[in-house]
């Protein structure tokens, strides 16, 4: 019996095992395909679109000639964009994170808020771009400006701000409130000092992503009123624009293959305009996780 016993254990252990290098084998090959395609498109786009890249294609308008074509006023709008984004999303999400974790009450009128917080993460952006239509580019009088896109992308990354923040939030030991009410800290004394800087790194991580997407969204700054041709950098807030993926989808939607690679390099400077957003994030984070 024992012999048998142990042939079971033997077999069971060999089945785990096989199973465990079977799940390690699709989990590799996942990541290589991920990893294949990405190299591919920065391969694809880095041979098509290095050839533009110099600095008139940086300070260079829009133009209907290749030659001419530059990509000033679209950075320059993202860089707005980004500026009335990011400000404006931050303190009403962590804002709104922080009272539905430490000071609203856990009732059903509480479930609701966060249930459908969470199903707004989920919403089309085109969605997003008919209510910044409706509220901000007519009822407020917006029009077309940097203000109603910055406000129209920032509702639309708030849900998934408030959801990593409330997280994060979460995730901050109780230890450590308790500890500064020891201390004879207040509620909001400890929130600020305490709880915000041990859940930066989370919040920032939350941050990074939905920035990210607000970057290179297109069509809730196309229904808003953003431009697909200018010749002007924007002076304030007020100002007509355009962004980078949409200068990037004019560029695609011409037949001329000059074109094509325009917007090729118009790609490489997106990308550099992510890294360089998310490496000042990551150094953010990387701060305060040594603290805490």
């Amino acid at each position: 019996m024992k012999l048998i016993d142990q042939k079971q254990v033997a077999r069971k252990i060999s089945l785990r095992l096989q199973k465990n290098n079977i799940y390690k084998g699709l989990f590799i090959a996942a990541t290589g395909f991920a990893l294949l395609m990405l190299v591919i498109l920065l391969y694809r786009i880095f041979t098509q679109g290095i050839g533009y890249l110099n600095w008139d294609f940086i300070t260079n308008f829009a133009s209907r000639r290749p030659e001419r074509a530059g990509i000033s006023a679209a950075l320059w709008g993202s860089i707005w964009l980004v500026a009335v984004v990011a400000p404006v999303s931050l303190i009403l999400g962590v804002g709104t994170a922080l009272y539905l974790e430490e000071y609203a009450k856990q009732n059903r009128f509480t479930q609701f808020i966060q249930i459908n917080i969470q199903n707004l993460a989920g919403v089309p952006s085109i969605v997003f771009g008919l209510l910044g239509l409706t509220v901000f580019a007519r009822a407020l009088n917006l029009g077309g400006s940097i203000l109603a896109g910055g406000l129209t992308m920032s509702l639309m990354i708030l849900p998934v701000i408030v959801v990593s923040s409330q997280e994060a939030i979460r995730a901050v030991p109780k230890s450590l409130r308790e500890a500064s009410y020891g201390m004879g800290a207040t509620k909001w004394q400890t929130i600020l000092r305490v709880v915000l800087p041990a859940a930066v790194p989370g919040v920032l991580t939350g941050s990074i992503l939905a920035l990210s997407r607000a970057i290179g969204e297109t069509a809730p700054l196309l229904v808003v009123g953003a431009l697909a041709f200018v010749n002007f950098l924007p002076k304030s807030i007020m100002d007509s624009f355009t962004v980078l993926p949409i200068q990037i989808y004019n560029w695609t939607s011409r037949p001329q293959e000059a074109f094509h690679d325009l917007a090729a390099t118009g790609i490489i400077i997106l990308l550099a305009l992510l890294i360089v957003m998310n490496s000042i994030a990551v150094l953010i984070r990387n701060k305060f996780q040594k603290r805490y």
